[in-house]
């Protein structure tokens, strides 16, 4: 009988250790970990909100004269310093960080319609590159319709590196049907990838990249080296 007790009294305490265990990862680990992210994501939405906002303010300033170039996309052109890279030209940067080709096609009336741009440059699709071919051609379309006077840039995709080189092949496909897509609609289209491609090693060179994905500076040179001549032939400067 004591022996029964024992092992009663034995494998209570376990249970209960198991269960103080089990309070101590959910209030040291899981609760800080969730409130991180949903910390995060308000900071994402914040962010998000802000950046809507200060083009709704840019859209009244340019109201009185026209903006050459609008370049739309994601964290690669949030951190593109048009101004500083193309300043023969009237730009704006409409690019916000973390975007799919879903937020873009959101947000193009605030983004680009109301600002009526000569040129749009589209560098957009590495944040949703399993997805992006479904609605890409819907962007472009809503272009042409809402703006049949602005002229459409399509950007590949760049190569990747590191963690993300084996993204690779996928982005290279995906280039392919960009450009056709391109063709279809009568919009011009700038290999980016093989611009930026190391062929050694079928990753983004590494001096033009800080994490494999975002440029370096002088990976925004060589994109915009790219990119220039086709500006120059659409606006004539």
């Amino acid at each position: 009988m004591k022996k029964k007790k024992l092992i009663l009294l034995i494998v209570g305490a376990v249970l209960l250790l198991a269960v103080i265990g089990t309070l101590l990862y959910i209030f040291l680990s899981v609760l800080p970990a969730e409130r991180e992210r949903r910390e995060r994501e308000e900071a994402i939405r914040a962010y998000y909100e802000a950046k809507l906002e200060q083009y709704r303010a840019e859209n009244e300033r340019y109201a009185d004269y026209e903006v050459d170039v609008a370049f739309l996309g994601d964290s690669l052109t949030d951190g593109y310093d048009v101004a500083a890279y193309y300043p023969q030209y009237v730009v704006s940067n409409r690019g916000i960080g973390g975007e799919t080709t879903y937020g873009l096609e959101a947000r193009l009336q605030v983004s680009v319609y109301d600002l009526k741009p000569k040129v749009a440059v589209l560098l957009i699709g590495v944040n949703n590159l399993g997805t992006m071919m479904d609605n890409y051609e819907d962007i472009i379309k809503g272009l042409k319709e809402n703006l049949p006077d602005t002229k459409i840039v399509v950007l590949s995709l760049t190569p990747m590196g590191n963690a993300l080189a084996d993204k690779n092949n996928v982005a290279t496909y995906t280039n392919v049907y960009l450009k056709m897509l391109a063709a279809r609609h009568e919009c011009r289209f700038v290999d980016l990838y093989s611009a930026l491609l190391n062929p050694d090693t079928g990753e983004i060179y590494a001096e033009y990249t800080t994490d494999g994905l975002h440029l370096s500076p002088r990976g925004y040179e060589v994109m915009t080296a790219a990119i220039t001549p086709t500006l120059q032939q659409l606006l004539g400067k």
